[in-house]
């Protein structure tokens, strides 16, 4: 495979342009999302975005960041500011170009909302070598197609994410991890707005943010005590389950009956993070799922399985996007179903 890391945006376009088949490249910690395409099969040219921070308006709360940027680097600049962007990915060394295009929502979804409302505007590249863009960098000039929310999720299929201005948001004076082995929906009635409340069976744990006073009297409520933040389910093969989150529970008990299966509920949002040695084990998690209403995306391992185990929802709607954007599909071939 070919790996073009363009100076200037142009470079860009003009690579993906002669290139017969594309795929952006960030920093390779969400590779193994969905269906990565197989370079062995396809003469695939890699192409990266540009880096760096072009513009940030700590006034108007708004930060426009190369796709090519990691995460660490954009936080590192929001919080000498006092804000940040709720991105949240599991590694800070991803890019925010790749974070957009897999479309993982972090820990704090129960909160601060899903990835995609935090994308205000997006430059990218077509197939055909056009640098498009679409919403604008503040709300109330935004008209037209959501394309910003087009693009979140999408795994790089409609186009090559080159820039992104993003909505921040002040840091809060206290974020805690808390704990306790209370049952989570009475914990739950006596919390204002958690940010994550992550469930593995026999322990709740709880992150809250705010001010000082009103964090220790949430703390006080539920009968919480503190400590570490969480870690979520790793191991060989990895996944995440998609469920409505009135599920959860019987999802639960599903899954305890999977040998050297871990689990991590998020609960209130209905993500589930799996994790197992083997991808036998992330495969009868699937089956699990399925009769609930639920699906599992493999995020790591388990080469014998499809990374979606399902058609999309929406495949026709898919299809015409698809075909709007990129006719002869040469953006990352196979990488979603359909």
């Amino acid at each position: 495979m070919d790996l073009i890391q363009p100076a200037a945006v142009d470079e860009l376009c003009h690579a993906v342009a002669a290139a017969h088949v594309v795929v952006a490249v960030g920093a390779r910690t969400q590779w193994d999302v969905g269906n990565p395409i197989d370079g062995a099969i396809h003469h695939v040219t890699e192409v990266g975005a540009p880096a760096g921070v072009i513009e940030f308006d700590p006034a108007e709360l708004t930060v426009t960041v190369g796709g090519g940027s990691s995460v660490a680097e954009l936080q590192r600049l929001l919080g000498a500011a006092g804000q940040e962007c709720v991105l949240d990915p599991r590694s800070a060394d991803a890019t925010v170009g790749g974070v957009l295009a897999v479309g993982l929502s972090g820990l704090r979804r129960l909160r601060h909302g899903p990835l995609r409302d935090r994308v205000l505007e997006v430059r990218f590249v077509t197939a055909d070598g056009r640098l498009v863009k679409g919403g604008g960098p503040t709300v109330k000039n935004v008209s037209g197609f959501d394309l910003p929310r087009l693009l979140v999720g999408s795994m790089g299929t409609i186009g090559v994410i080159v820039q992104a201005t993003l909505r921040c948001q002040p840091i809060p004076p206290v974020s805690r991890w808390f704990s306790t082995d209370a049952p989570p929906e009475e914990v739950r009635a006596r919390l204002f707005r958690p940010s994550c409340l992550a469930w593995t069976g026999p322990t709740l744990h709880v992150l809250l943010e705010g001010h000082e006073e009103d964090v220790e009297q949430q703390r006080l409520d539920a009968g919480l005590d503190p400590s570490a933040p969480p870690d979520l389910p790793d191991g060989t093969c990895r996944g995440r389950v998609s469920v409505a989150p009135d599920r959860i529970a019987a999802l639960a008990d599903a899954l305890d009956a999977i040998e050297a299966l871990e689990w991590s509920a998020e609960l209130g949002v209905g993500t589930v993070h799996v994790a197992a040695p083997t991808g036998a084990s992330l495969a009868a998690a699937r089956r699990a799922a399925e009769p609930l209403g639920g699906w599992l995306l493999r995020e790591r391992g388990a080469p014998e399985l499809d990374g979606w185990g399902r058609d999309l929802p929406n495949a026709a709607l898919h299809q015409r996007i698809r075909d709007a954007f990129d006719p002869t599909r040469k953006l990352s071939p196979g990488r979603m179903p359909g």
